[in-house]
């Protein structure tokens, strides 16, 4: 006999717990099927945006996950790079996320992607709406109009077999996911034809050396000429001894052939001893989903999109995705969202992603390769300190101009023209498609504070007739509606609008001086009922 469910989540790392998460504290019955029971003890996903930290202030566990971190608060996401090796005389530092902090209501963090994964779970756990089925397998996927169908089978000796029903799938099961194949979804980009190596180990006396010549950092990353743009990187996992490491090896290498102690060695410039945990491979490629639905079919973080671990991009992402489709299917279920508003969640993310994949990340290796290679610093150091000085003008923008924002989506009112992409400008200015700027109130909390976990009318100086209409719009439509007053001249003016419509997931969606001729239209529309 068949189990029901509103929605089932194959897939149960970090986007797909967060996913749970999400839904059931909005309300949603789900099931997540995971076949790991335990978790990886691999650190990736380490540099956390304020994006994501907002992300766990509203789930109430922004303090736990912060009590994870194993660097000192002081060690900022920054990092430096040099030219050959970590000791060689030309080196910069590069700004981390820090650089834009004043824009998000909570700052960045980093910590390996199991600790933040484990608060997850811990979450989930005291949530009844999530069925957990760690140690289950999807093995096939049907969907009808009426919902969708997943046999999951155990990985347990007894080969124990289930059917589960649910309204809508998501598929957070990463890049070899069951679920997009199933779907029939295309996922094409770019493929570098480069194997990639990734060692954990521990070393003191790294740390010691390095220390000696740089302050401690999250990121020493190297960029060689022979590499064309490929970068080596060392990451702290701890300031003492803790260490990973990405580096491009020859196709053909194993865990038995490569001297992988030498090549971190030549990375760093100095010998040192060294304990390996873990070494392992990965293919240099960019891919996206060509869409990333099909009918009551849904994928987000690496089922739609993977590229490899350059600017801290995927995980943030992955939880980004799931903080735009979970109140979005969460209105669809509860009788609030229509189509349009389901559509939206692939119009509004995928091309965000497609910028950062062939922008951000495939460009930039194209571009670094090219500067780096220009002139030889033995050879002419002027015309290589120009080359130089050029390669560090690449760091700083690329965290600066990353504002995704979705100024062309059909459920927001953004500006004539507007596009939806991954490059844009902060500011304090509210403006539907872009995410919302932490403010102070007159009482002395932020704006955030008062937010909630639904859609949210701000209203600064605003008419009561004006806040009424937007209400009696809201009752009309069944649509929880928080309403947050407070004076012109607060600390909310930095806003520049008397009335704000903030969606669940801290984008604006619309502003104005006074209230629309038709409120209940403004609020359709964000619904994806227009």
């Amino acid at each position: 006999m068949s189990k029901r469910y509103q929605v089932i989540i194959i897939g149960g790392g970090p986007v797909g717990v967060g996913l749970a998460v999400d839904l059931a504290m909005r309300g949603v019955s789900c099931a997540l099927v995971e076949r790991r029971v335990g978790m990886h003890n691999i650190p990736r996903g380490q540099n956390l945006t304020q994006r994501t930290l907002e992300r766990f202030y509203f789930w109430g566990c922004v303090d736990e996950l912060r009590a994870q971190r194993l660097l000192p608060v002081h060690v900022p996401a920054a990092g430096i790079t040099a030219y050959a090796n970590l000791m060689s005389d030309y080196w910069h530092a590069f700004e981390g996320r820090e650089a834009v902090g004043q824009y998000y209501f909570q700052k960045n963090d980093r910590m390996p992607q199991y600790l933040l994964e484990g608060v997850l779970r811990r979450k989930m756990e005291t949530l009844p709406l999530v069925s957990q089925r760690f140690g289950w397998t999807a093995q096939t996927i049907d969907q009808d109009a009426k919902g969708v169908r997943v046999t999951i089978a155990t990985e347990a000796d007894d080969g124990a077999s289930e059917v589960l029903e649910a309204d809508y799938l998501v598929g957070c099961d990463g890049g070899h996911s069951i679920v997009r194949e199933q779907a029939g979804i295309r996922r094409d980009g770019s493929d570098f034809d480069q194997v990639m190596m990734l060692a954990v180990f521990r070393s003191r006396e790294l740390s010691e050396g390095l220390n000696k010549r740089y302050p401690v950092l999250s990121t020493y990353r190297v960029l060689n000429p022979e590499l064309n743009g490929y970068w080596q990187f060392f990451g702290r996992i701890d300031p003492e001894v803790g260490w990973f490491f990405h580096a491009p090896v020859p196709a053909d290498t194993t865990r038995d052939n490569f001297d992988f102690a030498a090549l971190l060695h030549k990375a760093a410039g100095f010998e040192f001893a060294c304990d390996f945990d873990h070494v392992g491979f990965w293919d240099l490629r960019v891919a996206v989903a060509e869409r990333y639905r099909a009918g009551r079919v849904f994928i987000a973080g690496d089922a739609a999109h993977s590229h490899p671990p350059y600017g801290g991009f995927g995980l943030n992402n992955g939880l980004e995705d799931i903080a735009n489709l979970g109140w979005k299917l969460a209105a669809n279920l509860q009788g609030q969202g229509g189509e349009a508003l389901l559509d939206s969640y692939d119009a509004e993310r995928r091309p965000v992603f497609k910028q950062i994949g062939e922008e951000f990340i495939a460009a930039r290796v194209a571009w670094e390769g090219e500067v780096i290679n220009r002139h030889d610093p033995a050879k002419d150091p002027e015309a290589f300190k120009k080359d130089w000085a050029e390669i560090k003008t690449g760091a700083g923008p690329i965290i600066l101009n990353y504002e995704p924002n979705y100024e062309a989506s059909s459920v927001v009112f953004g500006p004539p023209g507007g596009v939806t992409q991954a490059r844009g400008d902060y500011m304090f200015r509210a403006r539907p498609g872009h995410h919302l700027a932490p403010a102070k109130l007159s009482s002395g909390r932020d704006v955030f504070e008062e937010l909630g976990f639904g859609f949210a009318l701000l209203a600064f100086g605003a008419s009561d007739a004006d806040v009424a209409a937007f209400e009696s719009a809201a009752r009309d439509l069944c649509l929880p509606l928080k309403i947050v007053r407070d004076a012109k001249d607060c600390g909310a003016r930095v806003y520049e609008s008397a009335l704000i419509l903030v969606r669940p997931d801290q984008y604006v969606v619309w502003t104005g001086e006074a209230a629309p001729a038709d409120a209940a239209a403004v609020l359709k529309k964000a619904l994806g009922r227009a």
